[in-house]
């Protein structure tokens, strides 16, 4: 997997790196020190080179890392608190729930194979270093996982715009907090088997939060 960017670089764990590839020119004396200490194999190439790898502002840094191994779901069995998001599209809006569980101290974060958010790049870089702290949990079929963490006596929330004020709410002691599609919100089917609809009420015009926000501001208070 390509990532790519100076802060990404410290945030990644050096033995995961294959090798980085630096701009012709790069006088970073911090990043060249970091390598060598590290043993991390490093090669000069023309930034074109560099541009054609990586179509952002990569800083002048592109790291050849081992592809990102996801968790077993077994894994989030021991968790109190887990996050599970439903056909989430928006890789910024990964990246930053990612940011947001390690600041909350929870452990694991399920999605769904299909038609859903996956590691790449972008959430490397926008996670900024919490994507190692984070385990991430892909499964064949959500609603199958959340009824066996239900089988756990997980409860489930799943965040609706109509739902109970999520400030008056008794949260159990074993949780899973579901986030929805950006545009479509969470699913029908898991819907049927959520357990309590939570919502944050609205004061102004705007009718709704941005997904990422909306999890921050459940996080903290169901904690």
């Amino acid at each position: 997997m390509l990532v790519y960017g100076k802060n990404v670089l410290k945030d990644v764990e050096s033995k995961k790196i294959r090798r980085v590839y630096l701009s012709e020119g790069f006088r970073d004396k911090e990043i060249i020190a970091y390598l060598e200490k590290n043993h991390i194999h490093y090669f000069y190439r023309p930034k074109q080179q560099l541009d054609k790898m990586i179509d952002r502002n990569h800083q002048g840094i592109v790291i050849d890392m081992d592809s990102y191994e996801y968790a077993d779901f077994e894994s989030v069995l021991k968790e109190s608190f887990i996050v599970a998001l439903d056909h989430l599209e928006d890789v910024h809006n990964f990246g930053a729930i990612i940011r947001t569980c390690e600041a909350a101290g929870i452990k694991s974060i399920i999605i769904p194979k299909d038609r859903s958010v996956r590691v790449n790049d972008i959430v490397m870089k926008t996670s900024v270093g919490a994507l190692d702290r984070v385990n991430i949990v892909l499964v064949n079929n959500l609603s199958e996982a959340l009824k066996k963490l239900q089988k756990e006596n997980y409860f489930v929330y799943s965040a609706f715009m109509e739902g109970e004020n999520y400030k008056t709410i008794d949260y159990a002691d074993k949780k899973v907090l579901v986030i929805g599609n950006e545009g479509k919100g969470v699913s029908h089917i898991v819907e049927s088997i959520t357990d309590v609809k939570v919502s944050i009420p609205m004061y102004g015009k705007v009718n709704s939060l941005n997904a990422s926000v909306a999890t921050g501001i459940l996080i903290f208070e169901m904690k």
